[in-house]
């Protein structure tokens, strides 16, 4: 499979990704806002996805950081109405 070079493919991809954690996660994702420990929490998860973006993609891209904004805006913004120190 070719890697993906366009720059909206891997905004696309790493959104989708992002959206598979969130919901197969919900309950870890809820709990690691709560508790502020999110990314620790989601660790194996977020590094399986990351890989898996990263084998996707173009070297280029992967360096754009997409993957880690889809993250911040999926799985943070999204829970935004849940008490939490991190807010």
């Amino acid at each position: 499979m070719a890697l993906i070079e366009s720059e909206e493919a891997a905004r696309r991809l790493a959104r989708a990704i992002a959206s598979d954690l969130s919901l197969y996660n919900d309950e870890k994702i809820v709990q690691g806002v709560q508790e502020d420990n999110l990314f620790e929490a989601l660790a194996e998860e977020i590094e399986e996805g990351r890989a898996l973006y990263k084998s996707r993609v173009s070297p280029q891209l992967y360096q754009r950081n997409f993957y880690d904004r889809a993250l911040v805006d999926i799985l943070i913004k999204s829970k935004g109405h849940l008490k939490s120190r991190m807010w």
